[in-house]
């Protein structure tokens, strides 16, 4: 990122870090306002406190795949907001502020993929000969494409920090906006394959599995679903936000707007983190989570004997 301004009155130019509101006016900050600070303090105590109910929730579940997405999800946005915070009196120092556009980009890449973790259990608990896929498909698949969206987006983040001219700024803002819309593909065609497998569900009843029959009936497990589907529709829409934010750069009018980010980022993610959270699987499958559990490698054999049943 290009570190410094120039100066017409000291007719020089001055590092970003040297900078402050009383020689420039907050417009030529990276951040081009001073962050709302309730509402930034806010958004960082709860992604603080989701972070410490999942920690919780995820050890005495023993829920691996989803603490680790959501606990590094929730850490992310915890430093994000800090790096937010910290401008609030001085937005020109570099380090809080790429602080605060690396970690926020790519914090939701976590939420989705413990998000992917759920739809293979999820799979296993209405029943496999229903799913087009097996469950491991669905985890291999989506947590590859959230690996890919992460390299781009981390690389991205790490030329703009790097850049010293507005050419290579842009190449790197270009990088982290290509590792959203990728993100965004891969939610839309994961909804897509939801809508695919529970309407099979509704539409063919003797493919579900009755072994969890009575779960699926109780009203936790209904808000499980309900839950998941309403956090992912907030993740998509702020991934969509910032694809929109970042095809403008850093002069565009969506990245002056700070109501358009505490909204379409800031409250979607809060959304979305507190139904993940309150939503959580160890919770609400109700000590079934591991009875519902896939495995990751089948043998050649158990393939076939799989296809054959179906």
């Amino acid at each position: 990122m290009s570190g410094f301004i120039f100066s017409p009155a000291l007719n020089r130019t001055v590092p970003y870090d040297e900078c402050t509101l009383k020689i420039y006016p907050v417009f030529f900050a990276q951040l081009p306002y001073a962050p709302n600070l309730a509402g930034n303090v806010l958004y960082l105590s709860i992604f603080a406190f989701c972070l410490a109910l999942n920690l919780s929730l995820g050890f005495w579940y023993r829920t691996w795949g989803y603490l680790v997405g959501m606990s590094i999800g929730c850490l992310l946005e915890v430093l994000g907001y800090v790096g937010r915070i910290q401008t609030h009196h001085n937005p020109f120092p570099q380090n809080p502020f790429l602080l605060y556009l690396i970690c926020v980009t790519i914090a939701s890449i976590f939420f989705t993929a413990a998000i992917y973790v759920c739809l293979a259990r999820m799979v296993v608990a209405f029943g496999e000969r229903a799913s087009y896929f097996r469950p491991r498909t669905y985890t291999f698949t989506f947590i590859i494409s959230d690996f890919i969206s992460l390299l781009l987006q981390a690389g991205g983040g790490t030329i703009v920090s790097m850049a010293d001219n507005f050419s290579f700024e842009n190449i790197g803002l270009h990088i982290m906006q290509a590792g959203l819309i990728f993100q965004v593909a891969a939610l839309l065609f994961f909804i897509v394959l939801c809508i695919a497998f529970f309407w099979r569900c509704y539409a063919r009843e003797d493919l579900l599995d009755e072994r969890f029959e009575l779960l699926r009936s109780t009203r936790r497990f209904k808000f499980f679903l309900l839950a998941q589907a309403i956090a992912t529709i907030a993740i998509l829409t702020r991934c969509a936000f910032r694809v929109a934010e970042l095809s403008q750069g850093f002069k565009g009018h969506i990245w002056f707007d700070e109501v358009d980010y505490m909204v379409l980022e800031g409250a979607m993610v809060s959304i979305g983190i507190i139904l993940l959270t309150i939503g959580h699987p160890g919770l609400n499958f109700q000590g079934r989570y591991r009875e519902a559990n896939f495995k990751l490698v089948v043998r050649k054999e158990q393939g076939r004997r799989s296809n054959a049943e179906k």
